[in-house]
């Protein structure tokens, strides 16, 4: 996809809010989008996914989108579930596609309970999960995200988390803003700072280590997590030895409830890993988290923690 020479203002009279910003993005990456308030963050990721007309340029070779907006219209005369079905059909989802779609996605974000009930009676937090689901439900090749972690609960942020990585292991492009400068810093594979309407990428290496404490000095970057935690649900049992035999696989643990696995792999390979999984039928990764507990800390087998806990 590519951004050539791409610009925004708001009327002919009016200053750009973003000028000339070209850029290509290959597949698979996860894009941090970054800068003050007022910057001009939410129109480019409007203008990337395709739901705002630039005022000069265009956006090539985007593929199907699907996008969360900073603030998602509560007041809309439909259930969840009828907004999700419709959202489909949009998508181009076939009819049985759409049903399975929509029930998988209530039920990753936790909102399942919450399917039939209007959308103008749901909570700020229950209304973000319907958003994120309707951008979710076709496996887009870009998914663009404004604050979309905002008012979510911990199972929510995990599953979140999860669409993600599935997203960019999938060759797909995420775009995303989030006010934690925390928020996948350990797998975003370029930041673009926006200021004076203009884009500057600064590669991982460069940037500092996050602090969610505005005004303060940035402490320098601890090292890496040695571990990871990939929790999936839809392993048969058959297949624990399997997952078990994969190169960087250091425990595969039996959760509760009955259903989730808990896979603690070595940090260089988590993301081979995680490719590998979401390539088998019938598997989800549910939670995707860094420095899970080592082998040897005393849990017992079967026992789920850390990430998997988190995640439910």
């Amino acid at each position: 996809m590519r951004l050539i020479s791409v610009g925004k203002r708001y009327g002919l009279r009016q200053p750009w809010i973003i000028k000339d910003v070209r850029q290509e993005i290959a597949a698979g990456r996860l894009i941090r989008l970054a800068g003050p308030n007022g910057s001009g963050k939410s129109t480019l990721l409007r203008v990337i996914a395709g739901a705002m007309v630039p005022s000069a340029g265009r956006v090539a070779g985007r593929p199907p989108t699907g996008y969360v907006p900073e603030r998602f219209p509560p007041a809309l005369a439909f259930s969840a579930d009828e907004y999700l079905e419709h959202m489909g059909r949009i998508h181009g989802l076939p009819p049985a596609a759409v049903r399975t779609a929509v029930d998988e996605w209530l039920q990753r974000l936790g909102a399942a309970d919450y399917a039939r009930a209007p959308l103008r009676t749901l909570s700020k937090g229950m209304c973000q999960k319907v958003a994120i689901a309707q951008a979710l439900l076709a496996r887009p090749g870009l998914l663009v995200l404004d604050e979309a972690w905002t008012g979510l609960d911990q199972v929510a942020r995990g599953a979140l988390d999860a669409a993600v990585a599935e997203r960019v292991a999938g060759g797909g492009i995420v775009l995303f803003v989030d006010h934690d400068p925390a928020r996948l810093a350990d797998r975003v594979d370029e930041e673009w700072r926006l200021a004076g309407g203009s884009v500057t990428v600064v590669p991982p290496g460069a940037r500092p280590s996050p602090t969610a404490t505005a005004g303060l000095e940035v402490a320098e970057a601890g090292p890496a997590p040695q571990t990871a935690a990939i929790e999936v649900t839809g392993l048969e049992k058959a297949s624990l030895d399997r997952v078990g035999g994969l190169a960087g696989v250091l425990t595969v643990a039996a959760g509760r409830p009955l259903g989730r696995v808990l896979v603690t792999v070595s940090g260089a390979a988590s993301d081979a890993v995680l490719r590998e999984l979401l390539s088998w039928d019938g598997v989800h990764v549910s939670a995707v988290a860094p420095g899970a507990e080592k082998p040897g800390s005393g849990r017992q087998p079967g026992e789920v923690g850390g990430a998997a806990e988190a995640a439910r």
